[in-house]
């Protein structure tokens, strides 16, 4: 805890400051953004050792998906000054002279509660539309990922003011504490089961929340594809940070008039990716902790092994695996994997792919490779997910102009660019009415007025 103080003590310190006023000036946010830029750019070394040793994560791979989030903070210093503009709106004939518009304020101190298999650009990718928006935070970062942790509150307490935004590190306790508080919002990243843990606690405030969850999500393979570029792309979405994306293709489903193809093209594409013993590349990244591997090993006990299968427990390492002979009972097709183990289902007719994922919960992707306009058009229609990426996996995380989130059990809520800022403000609506003229038609009495009324309404 910070110098001593309780979890009330910063709350009431940030209520305090958020009170006064700083944060909802333009040119105080933009500061805040470019400090919190030049905060990653001056430790991105920092950040890289701590995901090496808690995740054995690749330096490219953090740069690419943890220290690359200084692109969102360009990005919301690039759009800040539209997005706080009052947005003006059309009024009825019947409410002149007068003018209406909608303008966002900030929501107060809100908190955000970040995950372990991202620790770094969870966190602070919805911190930035928290301050975009002009609010106070509060960082809980993953006590799974202990080092990735400290380095957080290293960089948080020494370029901001507690006062403005803190972290508070710790386990289940901690986060009981903080979830007891009221806050203005709830932003959580994390599983299903704690989601539901989070929004309960919420609803005894009433405080609004955010919950980026995730699910099971399908990767259907058509045969009208290139099968080489499509073998690249699912295995580096699937086996990146070693599986545990909660956008990380699922399981596949696969044309059984391409299956061969596919499945010979995955296992050499997963070799000239990683080498003939992944184990000892160093692009391969290893499981969190234990609970997880053990979790995993299970699951490589169903279907049959096509390649992969190895595991070490002494440092939490599981080969690239590809998994068939697959049967929808098995527990690999009841859970999240959230590991490096993907599972390939054959489907004959689109139809039998659409039903399958349509008995599953809402999953936070879907992914679709298919050159055919009509059956990209008709998997879009006949399916609901957070989002679909077509003919690539993963990647339209990375785009700000789309709001990412899920659906149903997949998540509540969106951010990424505007839609971070809108998460976090409270869009006030403000009709202003001239004193110039006071029709009398809506007062009473109101005899002789109803043919009035109903040519207005009409």
């Amino acid at each position: 805890m910070l110098a001593g103080l309780t979890i009330n003590d910063i709350i009431c310190k940030q209520r305090i400051y958020f009170n006064s006023g700083y944060t909802k000036e333009i040119e105080f946010r933009v500061e805040q953004l470019n400090i919190l830029k030049r905060a990653i750019q001056e430790n991105a070394a920092s950040i890289v050792d701590a995901l090496k040793k808690d995740l054995c994560k690749p330096e490219l791979e953090t740069y690419a998906t943890e220290i690359s989030i200084v692109r969102e903070v360009d990005y919301a210093l690039k759009h800040i000054r539209s997005w706080v503009r009052p947005k003006k709106v059309k009024l009825p004939l019947e409410q002149l002279p007068s003018h209406g518009y909608v303008c966002s304020e900030p929501l107060g101190v809100v908190l955000i509660i970040g995950p372990w298999n991202y620790p770094f650009q969870l966190l602070i990718a919805p911190l930035i539309g928290a301050i975009a928006a002009g609010n106070c935070a509060i960082l809980k970062p993953s006590e799974i990922a202990p080092n990735t942790s400290k380095v957080v509150s290293q960089i948080i307490q020494k370029y901001f003011d507690p006062a403005y935004i803190a972290v508070v590190e710790g386990g289940i306790d901690v986060s009981k504490q903080l979830l007891a508080e009221k806050f203005d919002h709830i932003f959580f990243t994390g599983g299903t089961s704690v989601g539901r843990v989070v929004m309960e606690a919420a609803a005894k405030h009433l405080t609004p929340i955010t919950l980026e969850l995730g699910g099971k999500s399908p990767c259907i393979v058509d045969t009208d594809i290139n099968i080489e570029h499509t073998a690249n792309r699912i295995v580096w979405g699937k086996f990146i940070n070693a599986g545990q994306t909660c956008i990380a293709p699922d399981y596949l489903l696969v044309n059984s008039k391409i299956k061969p193809q596919i499945l010979n093209s995955l296992q050499k594409t997963i070799q000239e990716f990683y080498g003939e013993e992944p184990e000892q590349s160093p692009d391969y990244a290893r499981i969190i902790n234990q609970k997880q591997f053990t979790r995993l090993a299970k699951l490589l006990q169903d279907g049959e092994i096509v390649t992969g299968g190895k595991t070490n427990q002494s440092n939490y390492y599981i080969a690239p695996t590809l998994l068939d002979k697959i049967s929808l009972d098995m527990p690999v097709m009841q859970e999240e994997i959230f590991g490096p183990i993907l599972p390939i289902i054959e489907y004959n007719d689109l139809s039998e792919a659409i039903a399958l994922i349509n008995e599953k919960p809402k999953p936070l992707a879907l992914y679709l490779f298919s050159r055919d306009q009509n059956i990209q058009q008709r998997v879009l229609k006949e399916t609901s997910s957070g989002g679909v990426c077509i003919n690539d996996t993963v990647m339209h995380v990375a785009v700000s102009s789309l709001p990412f989130g899920g659906v149903g059990n997949s998540g509540v809520g969106k951010y990424h660019g505007k839609a971070s800022f809108d998460t976090f403000s409270h869009h006030k609506s403000v009709l202003k009415k001239s004193f110039l003229f006071d029709p009398k038609w809506r007062y009473a009495p109101y005899a002789g007025k109803l043919g009035l009324i109903k040519r207005l309404i009409g």
